[in-house]
């Protein structure tokens, strides 16, 4: 038996939709029949897909932008949440000033765009869903970037708040990516053989892909899931091997 999902007639809007996983979440949507529009602070310099410039951070362009989608569209039935990020900081030494951007980014962001979707999908008959990109960094440890860990722990808390408070007509979860494997991986992890180092750490055996995160989105997005909401899909591949496993090893 076969699945089609079919998003014919829907108006889906992905942040940070220019490249990555946010380009593959465009993709895929747009494979399913949607109309997408993606948004970004810089316009690539091709897209597939309708681009609005937008600052995520900023409440003002983030109202501004919906209201174009609205106004161009006539509605706005998916909402995916994927802009986000931070450089690696050691936490003793990281300026406030760059742990607020990291929150800003992360947490805040998702949030205004979250309720200038909502303020729409409430006024549809068919409602919408909100999908937040989230990250293993919110459900473990995470040295080397606390404040984004911190935010995207917080990102899941406003998943579950806003689901119980939006529903029924908006569906609001989310998808927490661990090692995805992007077109900056290669100089992240060190080129060919620290890609293969990394995931050989991962039980799956590889790092996961923006088709494999776009295809949980469109689960979410999707008729799929209409009992869903105020969930956390984890996506890493099994997670890691325990380090006391390694070590009792050898």
């Amino acid at each position: 038996m076969s699945i089609t999902v079919d998003l014919s007639g829907q108006v889906a809007l992905v942040t940070g939709g220019t490249k990555g996983i946010g380009a593959g979440i465009a993709d895929r949507l747009a494979q399913a029949g949607a109309t997408v529009v993606v948004c970004g602070r810089t316009e690539p310099a091709r897209s597939p897909h309708e681009f609005r410039a937008c600052d995520v951070r900023e409440p003002e362009q983030v109202d501004t932008m919906v209201d174009a989608i609205v106004a161009g569209h006539g509605r706005l039935d998916i909402a995916v949440n994927n802009a986000g990020g931070a450089p690696s900081a050691d936490a003793a030494t990281a300026s406030p000033r760059f742990s607020e951007a990291i929150v800003r980014l992360n947490l805040l962001a998702p949030l205004h765009v979250a309720q200038a979707s909502n303020r729409v999908m409430q006024a549809q008959d068919t409602g919408g869903s909100i999908v937040n990109i989230g990250s293993v960094s919110g459900l473990r440890p995470s040295p080397g970037s606390a404040a984004y860990g911190a935010a995207k722990a917080g990102l899941l808390s406003l998943t579950q708040t806003l689901a119980v408070e939006w529903a029924p007509k908006v569906r609001v979860n989310a998808v927490s990516a661990g090692l995805v494997a992007t077109e900056d991986s290669l100089d992240h992890y060190g080129g060919v053989d620290g890609l293969a180092r990394v995931a050989a750490t991962v039980p799956a055996a590889r790092f996961g892909t923006p088709a494999d995160v776009a295809d949980a989105v469109l689960f979410f997005a999707s008729p799929l899931s209409s009992y869903a909401t105020g969930a956390n899909l984890v996506l890493h591949g099994g997670g890691e091997w325990p380090a006391f496993l390694r070590a009792a090893q050898g």
